[in-house]
Formats: C-alpha cells, structure tokens, sequence
C-alpha cells in the first residue's frame, strides 16, 4: 500500500477517535519532530496513579495492562505546556506528535486523549469512560502509554494529555 495512502487512512481513523475532555469547557507549535528518543522523565504520583487506574481499568475488561514508555510521556508533557502556554484545550499538533512517535519508536498505531481541570485521576477516568471517543483510546488495541498531568501555575487547574500506542 503507497504510504503516502495509509498515512492519510491512519490519519481519518485517528481523527475520527480523538476528542478533547475538559470540566469546563475548552499549537501551532513551531518544533520540528525530533527523532532523538526521549529517555528520562520524572513521573508525578498523579500521573502514576492515573496510568495505574487506566491499566487496573484494561485489565478488569480482559485486555493487557499498557507499558510505559518515557518518551510518550515527554510529547504529552510538551502538548499540556503548549495548552498551559496558550490557554487553549485541544489536539494541535497531533499529527506531528503521532508521526514522532511512529518514527521514534516504531509504533503502528498511536491515538490522544486530553482532559482539562478534573482535580483527581479516578474523576479524569471516570471522564473518559463516559465518552465514547476517549473510551476507545483507553480500552484499545495498544501496548503502551505515555501520560502528562501539569498544573498551571496561574489558575491550579490541570492539564491532562494521554497517548496510546501499538508498538
């Protein structure tokens, strides 16, 4: 199959599922995709307890419990500063981080989730299960995750960017 065709049905099928998640309501970002992989990142215990509950989640439904990978982690870190940044809650840039993540780990699949001003990882998940788009992220085909949760700095409320992948 030309590439070029199934990055554009890779693209549809991951538009399709991506939704954004915020309590209240509501990235051009200029970086190149990098190829370096990203090794080390420092996890927060709310981001471990998020991933902690989205796996104990998989696994009371029968599927395998997702990987963490660090560098997955570091492309949400950056998508929630650009929120943060620019006071926005949304999916840009997602191309550029899915087709980083393709050719940096060799992922065949990657999707998004994004949750904006929930105060603790059981209300985030609880969120996502009650929408079907985010749904399907956390209960598909993938074998490992990545996940940010950054406050701002202004306001206290938090910022959730969650990526899936099938490596």
């Amino acid at each position: 199959m030309n590439l070029n065709l199934l990055r554009t049905l890779l693209l549809g099928a991951i538009m399709i599922t991506m939704n954004s998640c915020s309590s209240d309501s509501s990235e051009n970002q200029a970086n190149a995709t990098a190829v370096q992989k990203v090794v080390d990142y420092s996890y927060n215990s709310i981001e471990l307890e998020t991933m902690e509950l989205i796996n104990a989640h998989r696994v009371s439904i029968g599927l395998n419990r997702l990987e963490k990978i660090n560098h997955m982690s570091y492309k949400s870190e950056e998508h929630d500063n650009y929120m943060i940044a620019n006071n926005v809650v949304n999916h840009n840039d997602f191309v550029a981080r899915s087709e980083n993540i393709m050719k940096t780990l060799g992922a065949k699949a990657v999707s998004e989730n994004i949750a904006y001003n929930y105060k603790t990882p059981k209300a985030v998940l609880d969120a996502w299960l009650a929408s079907p788009g985010h749904k399907v992220n956390i209960e598909g085909n993938f074998t490992h995750f990545g996940i940010a949760i950054k406050e701002n700095p202004a306001n206290g409320r938090k910022y959730y960017t969650n990526i899936f992948a099938k490596i």
